[in-house]
Protein backbone atom coordinates (compact mmCIF):
# COMPACT_ATOMS: atom_id res chain seq x y z
CA UNK A 1 0.00 0.00 0.00
CA UNK A 2 1.21 3.67 -0.84
CA UNK A 3 0.14 6.86 -0.64
CA UNK A 4 0.54 9.67 -3.00
CA UNK A 5 0.30 13.27 -1.70
CA UNK A 6 0.71 16.48 -4.18
CA UNK A 7 0.40 19.87 -2.21
CA UNK A 8 -0.78 22.86 -4.55
CA UNK A 9 -0.60 26.53 -3.58
CA UNK A 10 -0.97 29.64 -5.69
CA UNK A 11 2.06 29.99 -7.76
CA UNK A 12 4.60 27.49 -5.80
CA UNK A 13 4.89 23.32 -6.89
CA UNK A 14 5.13 21.41 -4.68
CA UNK A 15 7.04 18.23 -5.63
CA UNK A 16 5.63 14.67 -4.97
CA UNK A 17 5.58 12.99 -1.87
CA UNK A 18 5.21 9.53 -2.13
CA UNK A 19 5.45 6.90 0.73
CA UNK A 20 5.45 3.41 1.07
CA UNK A 21 3.66 1.75 4.41
CA UNK A 22 3.44 -1.58 3.88
CA UNK A 23 7.03 -3.78 3.19
CA UNK A 24 6.56 -7.51 1.79
CA UNK A 25 5.77 -9.67 4.87
CA UNK A 26 7.49 -12.79 4.88
CA UNK A 27 5.92 -15.61 5.72
CA UNK A 28 7.80 -18.02 9.07
CA UNK A 29 5.83 -20.66 8.77
CA UNK A 30 7.47 -22.74 5.65
CA UNK A 31 10.85 -22.18 7.40
CA UNK A 32 9.18 -23.45 10.99
CA UNK A 33 7.77 -26.18 9.43
CA UNK A 34 11.56 -27.22 7.86
CA UNK A 35 13.25 -26.33 11.14
CA UNK A 36 10.89 -28.72 13.10
CA UNK A 37 10.49 -32.11 10.01
CA UNK A 38 13.57 -33.51 11.16
CA UNK A 39 13.30 -32.90 15.19
CA UNK A 40 11.63 -36.48 15.64
CA UNK A 41 13.58 -38.76 13.47
CA UNK A 42 16.77 -36.89 15.24
CA UNK A 43 14.89 -37.76 18.79
CA UNK A 44 14.74 -41.41 17.44
CA UNK A 45 17.68 -41.71 15.99
CA UNK A 46 19.54 -40.79 19.20
CA UNK A 47 17.36 -43.49 20.84
CA UNK A 48 18.49 -46.04 18.35
CA UNK A 49 21.95 -45.56 19.45
CA UNK A 50 21.07 -45.87 22.74
CA UNK A 51 19.08 -49.32 21.77
CA UNK A 52 22.21 -50.59 19.96
CA UNK A 53 24.33 -49.96 22.98
CA UNK A 54 21.59 -51.80 25.37
CA UNK A 55 21.84 -54.78 22.52
CA UNK A 56 25.60 -54.56 22.52
CA UNK A 57 25.19 -55.17 26.70
CA UNK A 58 27.53 -52.12 26.87
CA UNK A 59 26.93 -49.23 29.24
CA UNK A 60 25.09 -46.12 27.31
CA UNK A 61 27.26 -42.80 26.55
CA UNK A 62 24.80 -40.24 26.51
CA UNK A 63 26.86 -37.62 24.67
CA UNK A 64 27.15 -40.12 21.58
CA UNK A 65 24.04 -40.16 21.33
CA UNK A 66 22.88 -36.67 21.39
CA UNK A 67 25.83 -36.19 19.33
CA UNK A 68 24.42 -38.38 17.16
CA UNK A 69 21.28 -36.82 17.12
CA UNK A 70 22.78 -34.00 16.45
CA UNK A 71 24.11 -35.25 13.17
CA UNK A 72 20.85 -36.68 11.87
CA UNK A 73 19.10 -33.78 12.75
CA UNK A 74 21.36 -31.63 10.48
CA UNK A 75 21.82 -33.97 7.77
CA UNK A 76 18.47 -34.42 7.03
CA UNK A 77 17.13 -30.81 7.66
CA UNK A 78 19.91 -29.78 5.29
CA UNK A 79 18.95 -32.60 2.35
CA UNK A 80 15.36 -31.10 2.93
CA UNK A 81 16.19 -27.63 2.34
CA UNK A 82 17.97 -27.95 -1.22
CA UNK A 83 14.43 -28.29 -2.05
CA UNK A 84 15.15 -31.38 -4.86
CA UNK A 85 12.14 -31.91 -7.20
CA UNK A 86 10.64 -34.73 -5.04
CA UNK A 87 10.67 -32.87 -2.18
CA UNK A 88 8.54 -30.13 -3.68
CA UNK A 89 6.18 -32.19 -5.01
CA UNK A 90 5.66 -34.42 -1.82
CA UNK A 91 6.36 -31.88 0.74
CA UNK A 92 4.49 -28.68 -0.18
CA UNK A 93 4.32 -27.10 3.11
CA UNK A 94 8.23 -26.37 2.94
CA UNK A 95 8.27 -24.35 -0.16
CA UNK A 96 8.94 -20.85 0.52
CA UNK A 97 11.45 -21.55 3.60
CA UNK A 98 14.63 -19.80 4.52
CA UNK A 99 17.06 -22.22 3.23
CA UNK A 100 19.73 -19.53 4.70
CA UNK A 101 18.35 -20.29 7.95
CA UNK A 102 18.37 -23.97 7.60
CA UNK A 103 21.80 -23.95 6.49
CA UNK A 104 23.00 -22.17 9.57
CA UNK A 105 20.96 -24.18 12.18
CA UNK A 106 21.76 -27.42 10.41
CA UNK A 107 25.57 -26.09 10.28
CA UNK A 108 25.72 -25.62 14.06
CA UNK A 109 23.86 -28.77 14.63
CA UNK A 110 26.73 -30.59 12.97
CA UNK A 111 29.41 -28.76 14.33
CA UNK A 112 28.52 -29.66 18.05
CA UNK A 113 27.59 -33.39 17.27
CA UNK A 114 30.97 -33.86 15.21
CA UNK A 115 33.14 -32.08 18.02
CA UNK A 116 31.83 -34.92 20.45
CA UNK A 117 32.43 -37.15 18.68
CA UNK A 118 35.86 -36.20 17.39
CA UNK A 119 36.33 -36.31 21.13
CA UNK A 120 35.66 -39.73 21.81
CA UNK A 121 37.41 -40.84 18.40
CA UNK A 122 34.44 -41.24 16.27
CA UNK A 123 35.28 -38.64 13.58
CA UNK A 124 34.50 -41.07 10.77
CA UNK A 125 31.21 -41.60 11.73
CA UNK A 126 30.47 -38.06 12.18
CA UNK A 127 31.48 -37.41 8.42
CA UNK A 128 29.92 -40.38 7.02
CA UNK A 129 26.20 -39.22 6.61
CA UNK A 130 27.43 -36.48 4.47
CA UNK A 131 29.81 -37.80 2.50
CA UNK A 132 27.74 -40.69 0.99
CA UNK A 133 24.72 -38.18 1.15
CA UNK A 134 26.52 -35.81 -1.36
CA UNK A 135 28.01 -39.31 -3.42
CA UNK A 136 24.29 -40.15 -3.76
CA UNK A 137 23.47 -36.87 -4.68
CA UNK A 138 25.88 -35.23 -6.73
CA UNK A 139 28.43 -37.91 -7.39
CA UNK A 140 32.60 -38.22 -7.48
CA UNK A 141 34.40 -38.02 -10.76
CA UNK A 142 38.07 -39.03 -10.49
CA UNK A 143 39.55 -38.92 -13.85
CA UNK A 144 37.44 -40.84 -16.00
CA UNK A 145 35.80 -42.84 -13.26
CA UNK A 146 32.37 -41.42 -11.82
CA UNK A 147 30.89 -42.20 -8.30
CA UNK A 148 27.21 -41.73 -8.05
CA UNK A 149 24.77 -43.24 -6.09
CA UNK A 150 21.57 -42.01 -7.27
CA UNK A 151 19.33 -43.27 -10.00
CA UNK A 152 19.57 -47.06 -9.46
CA UNK A 153 16.51 -49.22 -8.63
CA UNK A 154 16.39 -48.91 -4.86
CA UNK A 155 19.43 -46.98 -4.87
CA UNK A 156 17.93 -44.28 -1.98
CA UNK A 157 16.99 -47.36 -0.12
CA UNK A 158 19.96 -49.01 0.36
CA UNK A 159 22.10 -45.68 1.06
CA UNK A 160 19.94 -44.80 4.02
CA UNK A 161 20.17 -48.81 5.21
CA UNK A 162 23.42 -48.93 4.75
CA UNK A 163 24.65 -44.96 6.00
CA UNK A 164 22.17 -45.14 9.16
CA UNK A 165 23.04 -48.47 9.94
CA UNK A 166 26.67 -48.48 9.75
CA UNK A 167 26.31 -44.87 11.84
CA UNK A 168 24.33 -46.28 14.65
CA UNK A 169 26.58 -49.53 14.96
CA UNK A 170 29.87 -47.45 14.69
CA UNK A 171 28.81 -45.30 17.15
CA UNK A 172 28.05 -47.75 19.58
CA UNK A 173 29.98 -50.48 18.72
CA UNK A 174 33.88 -48.97 18.88
CA UNK A 175 33.10 -50.04 22.48
CA UNK A 176 33.02 -54.02 21.43
CA UNK A 177 35.74 -56.84 22.42
CA UNK A 178 34.75 -57.84 18.78
CA UNK A 179 33.60 -57.16 15.49
CA UNK A 180 30.93 -59.84 14.97
CA UNK A 181 28.23 -58.23 17.40
CA UNK A 182 28.28 -54.27 16.05
CA UNK A 183 27.92 -55.99 12.64
CA UNK A 184 25.15 -58.26 13.13
CA UNK A 185 23.63 -54.92 14.80
CA UNK A 186 25.01 -53.28 11.63
CA UNK A 187 22.63 -55.45 9.85
CA UNK A 188 19.66 -55.59 12.00
CA UNK A 189 19.08 -52.08 12.09
CA UNK A 190 20.21 -51.38 7.89
CA UNK A 191 17.74 -53.77 7.27
CA UNK A 192 15.03 -52.02 9.40
CA UNK A 193 16.06 -48.24 8.05
CA UNK A 194 15.97 -50.11 4.08
CA UNK A 195 12.39 -50.87 5.02
CA UNK A 196 11.29 -47.91 6.83
CA UNK A 197 12.15 -45.83 4.03
CA UNK A 198 10.80 -48.16 1.36
CA UNK A 199 7.35 -47.37 2.80
CA UNK A 200 7.80 -43.77 2.63
CA UNK A 201 7.92 -44.29 -0.80
CA UNK A 202 5.15 -45.86 -1.32
CA UNK A 203 3.37 -42.67 0.62
CA UNK A 204 5.10 -40.49 -1.93
CA UNK A 205 3.89 -42.29 -5.44
CA UNK A 206 2.15 -40.11 -7.01
CA UNK A 207 5.16 -37.29 -6.56
CA UNK A 208 7.85 -39.67 -7.12
CA UNK A 209 6.07 -40.75 -10.65
CA UNK A 210 5.84 -36.75 -11.31
CA UNK A 211 9.45 -36.41 -11.19
CA UNK A 212 10.38 -39.84 -12.87
CA UNK A 213 12.03 -41.18 -9.83
CA UNK A 214 12.37 -45.05 -9.70
CA UNK A 215 11.33 -46.03 -6.36
CA UNK A 216 10.84 -50.09 -5.38
CA UNK A 217 6.96 -49.21 -5.12
CA UNK A 218 6.91 -47.69 -8.73
CA UNK A 219 8.82 -50.44 -10.30
CA UNK A 220 7.70 -53.45 -8.86
CA UNK A 221 4.65 -52.71 -8.31
CA UNK A 222 2.74 -52.38 -4.79
CA UNK A 223 2.23 -56.00 -3.50
CA UNK A 224 5.53 -57.25 -4.72
CA UNK A 225 6.85 -54.38 -3.04
CA UNK A 226 5.41 -54.79 0.03
CA UNK A 227 5.76 -58.51 0.13
CA UNK A 228 9.97 -57.68 -0.45
CA UNK A 229 9.31 -55.75 3.06
CA UNK A 230 7.69 -57.91 4.47
CA UNK A 231 10.71 -60.56 4.00
CA UNK A 232 13.20 -58.31 4.83
CA UNK A 233 11.74 -57.38 7.84
CA UNK A 234 11.18 -60.96 9.08
CA UNK A 235 14.99 -61.44 8.15
CA UNK A 236 16.47 -58.95 10.42
CA UNK A 237 14.67 -60.06 13.06
CA UNK A 238 15.36 -63.88 12.99
CA UNK A 239 19.06 -62.62 12.59
CA UNK A 240 18.64 -60.90 16.17
CA UNK A 241 16.65 -63.39 17.35
CA UNK A 242 19.67 -65.81 16.51
CA UNK A 243 22.04 -63.46 17.89
CA UNK A 244 20.06 -63.60 20.97
CA UNK A 245 19.60 -67.17 21.60
CA UNK A 246 24.03 -67.84 20.84
CA UNK A 247 24.84 -65.15 23.46
CA UNK A 248 26.40 -62.60 20.39
CA UNK A 249 23.79 -60.15 21.73
CA UNK A 250 22.04 -59.24 24.99
CA UNK A 251 18.94 -60.93 25.96
CA UNK A 252 16.67 -57.86 25.51
CA UNK A 253 13.27 -59.44 24.54
CA UNK A 254 11.34 -56.24 24.96
CA UNK A 255 13.36 -54.58 21.79
CA UNK A 256 12.95 -57.90 19.57
CA UNK A 257 9.32 -58.30 20.72
CA UNK A 258 8.06 -54.81 20.26
CA UNK A 259 10.34 -54.11 17.12
CA UNK A 260 9.07 -57.37 15.15
CA UNK A 261 5.25 -56.84 16.14
CA UNK A 262 5.25 -52.93 15.27
CA UNK A 263 7.12 -53.42 11.70
CA UNK A 264 4.58 -56.22 11.20
CA UNK A 265 1.59 -53.74 11.37
CA UNK A 266 3.13 -50.77 9.98
CA UNK A 267 4.05 -52.69 7.02
CA UNK A 268 0.49 -53.81 6.74
CA UNK A 269 -0.80 -50.16 7.57
CA UNK A 270 1.43 -47.93 5.64
CA UNK A 271 2.99 -49.79 2.43
CA UNK A 272 0.10 -48.09 1.00
CA UNK A 273 -0.65 -45.15 -1.62
CA UNK A 274 -2.36 -42.41 -0.56
CA UNK A 275 -3.59 -39.20 -2.14
CA UNK A 276 -4.12 -36.84 1.25
CA UNK A 277 -2.46 -38.04 4.11
CA UNK A 278 -5.18 -37.24 7.14
CA UNK A 279 -3.82 -36.00 10.50
CA UNK A 280 -5.11 -39.47 12.08
CA UNK A 281 -2.76 -41.09 9.72
CA UNK A 282 -0.02 -39.02 10.22
CA UNK A 283 -0.44 -39.55 14.04
CA UNK A 284 -0.48 -43.24 13.71
CA UNK A 285 2.33 -43.34 11.35
CA UNK A 286 4.35 -41.08 13.45
CA UNK A 287 4.25 -42.69 16.28
CA UNK A 288 4.27 -46.74 14.77
CA UNK A 289 7.34 -45.69 12.63
CA UNK A 290 8.98 -42.36 13.94
CA UNK A 291 8.05 -43.23 17.63
CA UNK A 292 9.17 -46.74 17.71
CA UNK A 293 12.61 -46.54 19.34
CA UNK A 294 10.75 -44.00 22.36
CA UNK A 295 8.31 -46.32 22.62
CA UNK A 296 10.97 -49.33 22.99
CA UNK A 297 13.12 -47.43 25.72
CA UNK A 298 9.94 -46.44 27.58
CA UNK A 299 8.57 -49.86 27.51
CA UNK A 300 12.14 -51.77 28.80
CA UNK A 301 12.61 -48.76 31.39
CA UNK A 302 8.85 -49.39 33.03
CA UNK A 303 9.73 -53.18 32.54
CA UNK A 304 13.29 -52.40 34.20
CA UNK A 305 11.21 -50.59 37.12
CA UNK A 306 8.81 -53.40 38.16
CA UNK A 307 11.73 -56.14 38.20
CA UNK A 308 13.80 -53.94 40.12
Amino acid sequence: MSSNCTIGLPGFSVKKYEQKYNLPRINPSPTVNLLKSSVLVSFSGALRIHIAFLLLHIQSVFLNCLAGGLIIYAVYTLDRALDSEEDLANRPELKGASKKTALIISLICFLAGAAILTVNGLIFFAFLPLVTGYLYSKGAKIGKFNLKLKGGLGMKNIVVGTTWGAFIAGIAGIYAADLLAPAIVFLYFGLKLFVNSAIYDFKDIKGDTLAGIKTLPVVLGQKKAKIMLFSLHILSHMILLLSIITGTLAFEPIILGYSFIIGLLYIKSFAEPVNVETKNRLARRLFMIDGESTTIVGLRTIASGLIA
